[in-house]
């Protein structure tokens, strides 16, 4: 079977797909052909379902109810997630009043920041420029995600909140969750578990080849040293990201429950697949 699967240009996304796309990890029953987008480029393409597998924002999950989610291939972080930065030091109350680049409407950061402080005023932009738009003093401060979760002390920037340990603390230690991939549920249940299990090996054909599923990533560094890509790509792709098991599931519906109770996403029902 042929099928079209969406990843982002991000080093953790790379690792997870090293051994699906190399052939290193061959399928009896799935031929690839893989699509790189942007985060919120390939949110927006699943609400009109033009890829059969893609990686999205737990957030978008409210806007594609033609997908499923699989149970493998998630980013969650584990007491850490993103985070926002600015010039300087900011008060609570001021963080609230001022202008905030997000790395769009639909990728999870934005949700959770909303559940973290309240509405706000922002602006959208693509996430690989909001630390030189703190910088210049284009925002009064910017979401930040991906790699630059732990590089903006040498862009210049301080972090001013962590919305990735608000969120631990929130919830008493469930994961955060960010990223996910989701399949087309008209494509069936036994094909979505097929491919689950697929996409799951290579992962854990990535962290058993460590050295070699870095370099592959390294393609995507957009810059940055070997040992940052290394930490970040060790932070995302962990055990949760391999299966992401009954705490990856509640804390994926834990946001919702809190989201809709703010009314901050409509109400839909969510797609999980079977264990």
């Amino acid at each position: 079977m042929e099928i079209s699967v969406g990843h982002t240009p991000d080093s953790d996304d790379a690792f997870m797909f090293y051994g699906m796309f190399t052939g290193k990890v061959p399928s009896p029953d799935f031929k690839v052909n893989h699509v790189i987008e942007d985060i919120e480029k390939l949110n927006q393409k699943a609400t009109d379902p033009q890829l059969d597998v893609t990686a999205v924002s737990v957030h978008a999950c409210a806007y594609i109810p033609g997908y499923t989610i699989l149970r493998s291939g998630g980013s969650f972080g584990i007491g850490y997630g993103p985070i926002v930065t600015a010039r300087g030091q900011m008060t609570i109350d001021e963080i609230k009043k001022c202008k905030i680049a997000i790395p769009g409407k639909m990728t999870s950061a934005f949700l959770l920041l909303q559940l973290m402080i309240g509405k706000f005023d922002y602006v959208e932009m693509n996430f690989s420029d909001i630390p030189e738009a703190v910088k210049s003093g284009k925002v009064d401060a910017g979401l930040v995600i991906h790699e630059t979760q732990l590089s903006y002390a040498q862009e210049g920037n301080v972090k001013i909140l962590d919305v990735g340990e608000w969120w631990d603390k929130t919830t008493n230690g469930l994961p955060v969750p960010l990223g996910i991939n989701v399949m087309k549920t008209d494509l069936g249940m036994d094909t979505i578990h097929k491919f689950d299990k697929y996409l799951q090996a290579s992962i854990e054909y990535g962290l058993d080849n460590l050295e070699d599923a870095i370099e592959y990533a390294m393609q995507y560094s957009r810059g940055k040293p070997r040992d940052l890509i290394e930490k970040f790509v060790k932070m995302y792709v962990n055990k949760v990201t391999v299966n992401m098991g009954d705490a990856g599931e509640e804390s994926i519906r834990r946001v919702f429950e809190m989201a809709k109770e703010k009314d901050l996403v409509p109400d839909f029902e969510l797609s999980i697949a079977i264990k």
